[in-house]
């Protein structure tokens, strides 16, 4: 896989062939680009620099650190940390801007450097693409030696879990008195270093599995039901109340119910909406590859469901458009504007925990509480020279007498159902999302529109 760079930040492998991976000239070049538009916008930039525990990490770190100290950016490093917690780090202390060192819930080889502005979010597409620009023209300033910034080591993984204590819909007595134990996989990063203190404040009790921050993956870090097998078996033996499993730099988050079974990543939004919702009214906000249970879950509490085009960004503005007062990403992805505008899954478990502990109910009960959906995620391979945009909206007239959304690709909305088609800016694919009330109904429409698709071409 080549080197990506795009207007959220850069990513790629770590060794392979030169121009084939993400090369220390790379990540230079392109903090050094981030630092020369800070310093076009601030006199004296301070930067929050934060990393999750892949092996690379730490390299990778040095490197963005030392440049932005040598384009005249003040640095505080938190060293490892969790993608929220750099976020909430940016507003609390009051920095200009933000570099989280992760590559999500890509494989240990991976690493990435994802931006973020004052505001503690993610960098618009408008900023991105500055970025390259200045990468391509070479725009670029070094500072002095008299005008250097500076370097500081930082720790926020406190500050973050008292503002999480403070949550309005956080129960923290409710939550002791339930006396509640859970199993975590850790996924051998930094979801080690701070899931174990939000548990301890909420006087929960836990096993850790994958525990050691050593970056080497015990499994395929992404947390789908067919990487977490040995979650699973140790929900069952230690007879828990649930599982936790989070990505590498802990903003994705899945539920394993006390059987074992897996609650269903598209449902950690869906069933927090429903907790948050059952005690404040307001709008929520999802993707439009995020299942359809949301809008009924909202529905049924008398309150709009709006939905975004796929990425965090966008559903943040969306957000921040309709006021919102939660949202998310079918990925297990929870927003919550109370705390920050960006995913986090501390406040996720913690308000999971609240709605465990007030409703008495076991997460298999909170499951069957909501609706239910099967979702089938497919792909169409094009052929060279194929045009995507043109096949999309021959897609949308094909299908014009039913509700079609076109904000991010194609979105064909029938009665119980949909299906999404979105062209991929990284492989010559069209990505298809089906979801439908069984399985076997989400395969035949994504089938039918994937038969329709290879005639277009």
């Amino acid at each position: 896989m080549s080197l990506i760079k795009s207007i959220s930040g850069i990513r790629g492998t770590i060794g392979g062939a030169y121009n084939d991976n993400l090369t220390a000239l790379d990540i230079v070049e392109c903090t050094a680009a981030y630092g020369q538009l800070l310093k076009e916008a601030f006199e004296k930039p301070l930067v929050i620099v934060g990393r999750d525990g892949r092996i690379s990490g730490k390299m990778v770190s040095s490197l963005v650190s030392n440049t932005l100290i040598s384009m005249g950016c003040d640095v505080i490093d938190l060293g490892l940390s969790t993608t929220p917690t750099v976020e909430m780090a940016v507003i609390g202390k009051k920095a200009q801007a933000g570099v989280i060192i992760t590559a999500s819930h890509n494989p240990k080889h991976w690493n990435a450097l994802k931006f973020l502005n004052e505001k503690g979010e993610f960098i618009s597409a408008e900023t991105g693409q500055t970025i390259l620009n200045y990468i391509a023209d070479s725009k670029l300033e070094f500072a002095t030696i008299d005008h250097l910034g500076s370097y500081a080591k930082s720790n926020y993984f406190d500050e973050h879990i008292a503002a999480i204590l403070k949550h309005e819909f956080v129960d923290q007595k409710r939550i002791k008195q339930a006396g509640f134990h859970v199993v975590v996989d850790c996924i051998n990063s930094t979801g080690a270093l701070s899931i174990p203190p939000l548990l301890d404040q909420l006087g929960v009790r836990y096993t850790l599995i994958n525990e050691e921050v050593t970056g080497d993956f015990a499994h395929n870090p992404e947390p789908k039901i067919e990487h977490l097998s040995e979650l699973s078996e140790a929900v069952i033996s230690n007879k828990a109340d649930m599982g936790i499993a989070v990505d590498p730099d802990v903003d994705r988050l899945a539920f394993m119910s006390p059987n074992g079974e897996m609650f269903g990543e598209e449902y950690t939004l869906v069933a927090i909406a429903d907790y948050l919702l059952g005690l404040k009214k307001g709008p929520v906000v999802n993707n439009l590859s995020s299942t359809q249970a949301l809008k009924d879950i909202a529905e049924r509490h008398g309150v709009v469901c709006s939905s975004a085009a796929v990425g965090e960004v966008n559903v943040v503005n969306m957000m921040k458009k309709v006021n919102a007062i939660i949202g998310g990403e079918g990925n297990g992805g929870i927003i919550d504007p109370q705390l920050h505008y960006g995913r986090d899954a501390l406040i996720g478990i913690a308000l999971m925990l609240s709605h465990l502990a007030i409703s008495g109910k076991n997460l298999n009960e909170i499951r069957n509480d909501l609706p239910h959906y099967e979702m089938i995620k497919d792909k169409i391979d094009l052929r060279k020279g194929t045009d995507v945009d043109n096949i999309l909206s021959k897609i949308a007239l094909h299908y014009k007498e039913e509700e079609v959304n076109t904000i991010d690709g194609v979105k064909i909305i029938f009665p119980g159902e949909w299906v999404h088609l979105r062209k991929s800016n990284t492989e010559p694919i069209i990505r298809i999302y089906a979801e439908s009330k069984d399985r076997k109904a989400a395969s035949e429409l994504a089938s039918t529109v994937k038969k329709r698709i290879t005639e277009l071409m």
